[in-house]
């Protein structure tokens, strides 16, 4: 009778349990999922109208410019809320006040970079069309607020944090992220600087290259191709641009229709329009084009009596706050230099520019003519914008604000005084190309600036390795399809890392060496075939090897042994390095290659054990994917994260991937294909993570695939939401 009773409490007590983590999840995690279905009043002139289909894409058809973009606003909202809230306070230095001591440095960095007074200050000069536009959007967020404040998403409960209603200068805010995110030459100063110290200075520049001619050398991938390249006869556009991990990824899917405007693909969520897509007439996507628009000074904080000083409180989570004071000169905010010296900054987005939006004007560009001169004043890191239209017409425009510099020296911080910046290169001098009889414009970041160009041209570029395979892959057929588009976006053969197993496998013959070890690894790598496969060991071997190579040709300049030395060019480097095999360098050329290649194995073998043969790169390049606060739950924190994923690709293929960064989202629009578009983001719409469209695109990315934009209509409307007038 005791033990019957004992088990029907014990049973009891389970019942309650489930009963209460149910109703935690219905009211924590599944009432915050958004109203997709039926009518809600709103602050609209005439019923906006919302269409999800199976991805959760937003189809929305609005009759007024305002209530296109309230609608757009509500919708991000309702989707993506705690991601705009993230993005606001990372940018403005306020993550440490609801996550703790683990974000006081960022909050510090983005502080003394003074992005919340830049916004404060650029929002302030919004006016016209993109007041209207801007805040129509911010209307829309903050109906999402006062219709959910108590039904935010899961990660407000669980930080306990309550947000504020959200402003243009918040948008503009983000847009300044962005362009953070795109423009850090500035660490690439101060890591040369410090080599500097001890190196050899014809060793250092030899490292790092001042980069001036038409090199090919890509980063992102975008290219367009001629209507005589594809099946359809169509000109066509594809882009996938790489970013940082994130769950959810930074893009957000979007379809536009009203007011003059029907464009659809990828927006920033806090930010209205369309960034990367297309309309009825044209399709564009976008790289970073990594022209250094940031220089450094030295200066002497005590002594310049020029300087201003901000100051203010960082508030943290938990340890109360912590003051923070930061000077401002006149070439920009302090940081901390080299040597304990103070650097200041001069940076294109702190120059006093009226803002304009731009995107709007470039959603609803009918033609190149348009479309070039939306860019004029495009809001962002300067960029190659590439182009295709239903004319079959191609193209690629460069744009940004690119200083005119004089007296600068390339390699060092700036002396006080020197490297004046006399304006910026007129928007009609920047490089243009418009049908060149290719065919083809292929851009990954590359230097497009010819040879002979007046201005002086320097950046942070990348090798050309990607660029010479895309071209490669392009110029093999003249019968394109968007599906096959979609698959070259997902190629993982690498140049550079084929190129360098080859150098080791004539390395190790020519010295003709019998460790067996070697030359267990050595057959792996002379049987390779360049293809960076989760399931392969060569492809961990080679990395392995170009790693320790590079960090001895950076101790060799720097004459120290542990600084770090990595800019996007350092692939390039090493093979010009290898391939000419200077002096000063190493005493043998052909052995320091085969003791990287000996080291590289023993670091793996730390991790994957002595036997080669049994390494697998996607071991070492295992990506796990996770909500950075529910994942943090006990005991259910698992659900909130993708079981860890060994990734194909590297950083020199087609397929950027490494494990801090990859493809953010990958499109391709040919104006022959009657889906519109195909488009596809790494995990999915939501960012709700008990939302269906959470992750539901993650297997379609990896597996190289993409989901039709039904850009002409024909989606399936999985729910329907009507916003009516109040």
């Amino acid at each position: 009778m005791f033990t019957r009773r004992l088990l029907q409490f014990i049973n009891a007590l389970i019942g309650l349990a489930l009963l209460a983590a149910g109703g935690a999840a219905y009211w924590f995690g599944w009432r915050p999922l958004p109203l997709a279905s039926g009518t809600a009043a709103a602050p609209v002139s005439k019923p906006a109208r919302v269409e999800r289909d199976a991805q959760g894409l937003p189809h929305i058809q609005a009759e007024t410019l305002e209530d296109l973009f309230f609608t757009q606003g509500f919708v991000t909202a309702q989707d993506r809320f705690w991601q705009m809230e993230t993005f606001r306070r990372l940018a403005a230095g306020e993550l440490a006040e609801i996550v703790g001591p683990p974000a006081i440095e960022s909050d510090r960095e983005f502080r003394r970079l003074r992005l919340s007074r830049l916004a404060e200050r650029r929002a302030a000069t919004v006016a016209g069309e993109d007041k209207v536009v801007m805040a129509a959007y911010a209307r829309g967020v903050n109906h999402y607020l006062e219709t959910h404040h108590d039904k935010l998403p899961l990660e407000f409960a669980l930080l306990g944090v309550k947000p504020r209603p959200w402003r243009i200068e918040d948008s503009v805010l983000i847009g300044l992220m962005m362009a953070q995110r795109l423009s850090n030459t500035y660490k690439h100063d101060l890591a040369r600087e410090a080599m500097y110290e001890k190196g050899d200075p014809e060793k250092i520049q030899r490292i790092w290259p001042v980069r001036t001619g038409a090199d090919e050398q890509p980063g992102s991938n975008a290219w367009a191709i001629a209507g005589s390249r594809t099946r359809s006869g169509k000109a066509a556009l594809a882009n996938d641009m790489h970013l940082d991990w994130s769950m959810p990824g930074i893009w957000y899917m979007m379809h536009l229709k009203g007011a003059g405007i029907h464009a659809a693909g990828v927006t920033v969520p806090g930010s209205p329009a369309i960034v990367v897509g297309r309309n009825d007439n044209i399709a564009w996507g976008i790289t970073n084009l990594g022209f250094d628009v940031q220089d450094l000074y030295y200066v002497d904080a005590a002594r310049d009596r020029q300087a201003t000083v901000e100051r203010e409180r960082i508030p943290i989570r938990g340890a109360g706050s912590e003051p923070f004071q930061q000077f401002v000169f006149s070439s920009g905010p302090a940081l901390p230099g080299p040597g304990g010296k103070v650097v200041a900054l001069r940076w294109n987005a702190a120059e006093d520019r009226p803002f304009h939006l731009a995107l709007v004007d470039l959603n609803r560009a009918r033609n190149w003519a348009e479309f070039r001169e939306a860019l004029r004043d495009f809001p962002s890191a300067a960029s190659n914008v590439t182009y295709a239209d239903a004319q079959g017409n191609i193209g690629l425009q460069v744009n940004g604000l690119l200083p005119i510099r004089k007296d600068c020296d390339g390699q060092r911080v700036n002396a006080p005084g020197t490297c004046q910046w006399e304006g910026f290169i007129p928007y009609e001098e920047l490089p243009t190309f418009y049908n060149p009889p290719s065919g083809r414009v292929v851009t990954a970041n590359q230097n497009p600036f010819p040879k002979d160009y007046k201005y002086t041209v320097g950046g942070n570029f990348a090798p050309q390795f990607r660029f010479q395979q895309i071209v490669k892959r392009l110029d093999e057929r003249k019968d394109w399809t968007p599906g096959d588009l979609v698959k070259l976006q997902a190629d993982v053969y690498s140049p550079f890392s084929h190129w360098f197993a080859r150098e080791l496998v004539v390395a190790f013959d020519r010295k003709k060496a019998t460790n067996p070890e070697l030359k267990t690894a050595v057959d792996q790598l002379r049987e390779w075939d360049g293809q960076m496969r989760a399931s392969q060991p060569a492809p961990l071997l080679v990395t392995y090897a170009t790693s320790h190579l590079r960090r001895s040709v950076a101790g060799k300049a720097s004459k120290s042994p542990n600084i770090e030395w990595e800019p996007y060019i350092y692939f390039a480097v090493l093979e010009s390095l290898v391939r000419e095999r200077p002096a000063g360098w190493f005493a043998d050329w052909d052995h320091e290659l085969l003791r990287c290649l000996q080291e590289g194995i023993d670091e793996g073998s730390r991790r994957q054990g002595r036997d080669t043969r049994k390494w697998t790169w996607g071991e070492y390049q295992k990506l796990t994917l996770a909500n950075p606060v529910t994942a943090r739950i006990p005991w259910i924190g698992g659900y909130f994260q993708l079981k860890p994923q060994p990734m194909d690709g590297s950083s020199t293929t087609i397929r950027q991937t490494t494990l801090r960064l990859g493809p953010s989202m990958r499109i391709v629009v040919d104006f022959g294909d009657p889906a519109g578009g195909r488009l596809v983001l790494p995990t999915g719409q939501s960012g709700h993570m008990l939302s269906s469209h959470a992750r539901d695109q993650w297997d379609t990315y990896l597996n190289g695939g993409s989901y039709p934009i039904h850009f002409h209509g024909g989606w399936e409307a999985k729910a329907v939401l009507t916003l009516t007038p109040e």
